[in-house]
């Protein structure tokens, strides 16, 4: 699986995310286990609806999410990162 960051996803994750080193170690964690099997539970990995309908959301803490999109059957792209209500505006 290809995974690509928009802007938005990049400046946030260097924000909320990379001054964290205990935050960072789980997104690196996450991000692995994505990878392999999107639909493992730890990820919590659901589909989105009303205005974020098309997206879909997975969990790297009880409350950090990262919302992403399908690009392809093999691409995804990230479009934000955050807390629950910093990325469901």
């Amino acid at each position: 699986m290809t995974i690509k960051y928009n802007s938005a996803f990049l400046k946030h994750y260097r924000k909320r995310i990379l001054p964290y080193p205990e935050l960072k170690n789980r997104f690196d964690k996450r991000i692995k286990i994505f990878a392999q099997d999107k639909n493992n539970p730890l990820l919590h990995n659901h589909q989105l609806s009303g205005d974020m309908n098309g997206f879909c959301a997975f969990s790297i803490t009880g409350d950090i999410r990262i919302i992403y999109k399908y690009e392809s059957k093999d691409t995804v792209l990230f479009y934000d990162i955050g807390t629950h209500n910093q990325v469901y505006k």
